[in-house]
């Protein structure tokens, strides 16, 4: 079985581990174990629900792939701490973007409406809640929902000051228009602080402790959430061209210099690195994305290019 899901945050390429519990996406641990116990016992193969072999294959399925995954993230300290800011994030986001957000079940542009949001969104989820695996092949239609009132209560939520307190505050929304599905332009958010300055900031004192490979991913991780930040690009590059990975290096230099031509470092060490990689044979092409694995660090004679583009023996 395909678990793709197109609806709600799943279309901001972020997986709604909420909306796969059907909790609140303010719920507590607490809140969330007890919820989690409620859907292992319905869709464990031993259960009296999954009668038929299909059934115990489809519920084991679901259990194995998105419902343990969802508990594990939502209830470890660090990864539940990371993916709330990251949910926050992405609640801005929408703010920025909100008059292309599309609602298409009619309960998701009814919370979009209602003036008691609180009341409205948390006995909705709780409702869903009570049959949500019932019926196994509708499961992920029945996800889908769920991640569109989340998607609808994060952007109000995040805009109103008394709800939500682990979502930062912002000014209010205007609701939906009962013509529109689409929610009405919303004030951008003033500036703070983002979950992308914090993995800029710690990767850079992982940079100047020669802590290459975590940098690296402090800025992969970045570059997830804002793939058009010129200053992630160039630091990213500076990594790759400290670890030899001269190609890799070239290839978000590029993106920097796209995106911010006057960046310094991107200007001081493209050409070098361009110059360098001529005087390499070319036989295969290196193909890669802001968020792609690496490849092997290319070598050159003794000191490897690396050393060369550093210092060296010059000629």
């Amino acid at each position: 079985m395909s678990f793709k899901i197109d609806r709600g945050l799943f279309k901001y390429d972020f997986i709604d581990y909420h909306a796969v519990l059907c909790v609140p996406v303010d719920a507590d641990v607490k809140e969330i174990r007890k919820r989690y116990l409620k859907i292992a016992r319905r869709l464990h193969p031993d259960s009296s629900f999954t009668e038929s072999a299909s059934h115990k294959e489809l519920g084991n399925e679901l259990l194995s792939k998105l419902v343990n995954p969802a508990y594990e993230k939502l209830c470890g300290d660090r990864t539940r701490t990371e993916y709330i800011l990251i949910l926050s994030q992405i609640g801005k986001r929408l703010l920025q973007e909100s008059t292309s957000v599309t609602l298409n079940t009619e309960l998701a542009k009814q919370l979009a409406q209602t003036p008691n949001l609180e009341h409205f969104y948390k006995s909705a989820i709780a409702k869903i809640g009570e049959t949500q695996y019932d019926s196994l092949e509708q499961a992920l239609q029945v996800i889908a929902q769920v991640s569109e009132l989340n998607l609808v209560y994060l952007m109000r939520s995040t805009s109103k000051p008394s709800a939500a307190p682990r979502l930062p505050a912002q000014p209010k929304v205007e609701s939906v228009t009962p013509q529109s599905n689409t929610l009405p332009a919303a004030p951008a958010p003033p500036k703070e602080d983002s979950i992308v300055e914090q993995y800029i900031r710690r990767a850079q004192s992982l940079i100047d402790k020669n802590q290459f490979p975590q940098a690296k991913v402090e800025l992969q991780d970045a570059l997830k959430l804002e793939p058009k930040n010129s200053h992630c690009h160039s630091l990213i590059a500076m990594v790759y061209l400290k670890q030899n990975q001269l190609k890799m290096a070239k290839i978000h230099f590029d993106n920097a210099l796209k995106l911010d031509p006057n960046d310094k470092a991107a200007l001081q060490w493209k050409p070098k690195i361009d110059r360098a990689i001529g005087q390499q044979p070319s036989d295969h092409k290196v193909t890669s994305s802001a968020n792609n694995g690496d490849k092997q660090p290319e070598k050159s004679g003794s000191g490897g290019l690396f050393g060369g583009l550093f210092g060296g023996k010059k000629k």
